[in-house]
């Protein structure tokens, strides 16, 4: 299939009431700037009607928009590594479904990217409109994002993308995917532009403060080694603490000034090392248990049905390689998941 000027990739979760105002807008936003565009939908393992709004959107504009259905929740980002795969653009827009990124904002992004030649422009929002829980792990995940990669962006969702950027991430397949972190590993020549921010449609929000701190976790023990070097600084922090203590305790000794052995000191030393190693071992732990589960193939996500074009596919996946075997199927036809 032919490429197009721009895409939009939008990560769908529980967002049925705003999706046919989020096409109409995006579409018509799009269509303003002359770049010939498609949508890409990727739902999420929603709960409520979202998968049959999208088809029937799809069939509205079969020539626009393809529409995945993941066959469960995998996350934001798995779900946008799956419409990435899918996107033919020269530009990726990624934007969320709940319209607090307005669509008549894309112009910005794209003016940016190609103002500035840049490779990655993120909209950095005049003024959110989040919760102040959800503001501040957003805060938590800029900090770890620039501690680790040394840029001072804001990340965001809205974001536009060239394509050989995209391209360079496209072979990660592996589970706990940080997109941001993926991009920042493969160019510095990330942008920012202000953009408006608008109140949530409706519904509430899929992320969550666990979620965030989950995200944040994410992109330190997926792209840094900070934490064993901070367990390491720690460890060896305490150690000379312990031999500072020993040769204060032996000094005293000899000079007969200990008549009974002290408790306290006993079970501090205990607490601050036993403490110490388990942290340790903890941090270790999360690394291996993530290697455990990419060595065995923990899916990044698996398809369920898609469309596009008129035309419905299922997909299964090649056990032994990991690579997506694609069947296509008429419309009308009988599909099924493998």
């Amino acid at each position: 299939m032919a490429n197009v000027d721009v895409s939009v990739v939008v990560p769908v979760y529980n967002s049925e009431g705003t999706l046919r105002a989020l096409v109409d807008r995006t579409l018509a936003a799009l269509e303003a700037t002359g770049a010939s565009h498609e949508l890409v939908f990727v739902e999420d393992g929603s709960a409520d009607g979202s998968w049959r709004t999208l088809q029937a959107i799809q069939s509205q504009h079969p020539d626009r928009v393809t529409i995945v259905q993941l066959m469960r929740n995998y996350g934001q980002h798995n779900a946008l590594m799956c419409g990435f795969r899918r996107a033919r653009g020269d530009v990726v827009v990624t934007m969320d479904d709940d319209l607090q990124n307005p669509p008549e904002e894309i112009p910005k992004l794209l003016d940016a990217l190609h103002g500035r030649d840049l490779d990655l422009v993120y909209g950095l929002y005049e003024s959110k409109r989040h919760s102040s829980w959800r503001n501040a792990g957003s805060r938590l995940v800029n900090v770890f994002y620039r501690a680790v990669f040394g840029n001072d962006v804001t990340v965001a969702s809205f974001r536009a993308v060239r394509r050989p950027l995209l391209d360079a991430i496209l072979a990660y397949d592996l589970n706990y995917t940080f997109v941001d972190g993926l991009l920042a590993w493969n160019t510095r020549r990330i942008g920012q532009t202000p953009v408006a921010h608008h109140p949530r449609g409706e519904g509430r929000s899929g992320y969550d403060l666990r979620k965030l701190l989950g995200l944040a976790f994410n992109l330190f023990t997926n792209f840094s080694i900070v934490p064993l070097q901070l367990v390491t600084a720690c460890g060896l922090a305490v150690s000379a603490l312990g031999f500072l203590l020993a040769l204060y305790y032996l000094v005293c000794a000899l000079a007969s000034e200990i008549a009974v052995p002290g408790y306290a000191s006993t079970i501090i030393a205990i607490l601050i090392i036993g403490g110490t190693q388990l942290l340790g071992l903890g941090i270790i732990g999360e690394y291996l248990g993530r290697l455990h589960l990419n060595v065995n193939r923990k899916p990044q996500y698996r398809v369920r049905q898609e469309s596009s074009d008129g035309r419905a596919a299922t997909h299964r996946v090649d056990a032994a390689h990991g690579r997506e075997a694609r069947s296509r199927v008429g419309v009308g036809e009988s599909s099924h998941v493998d």
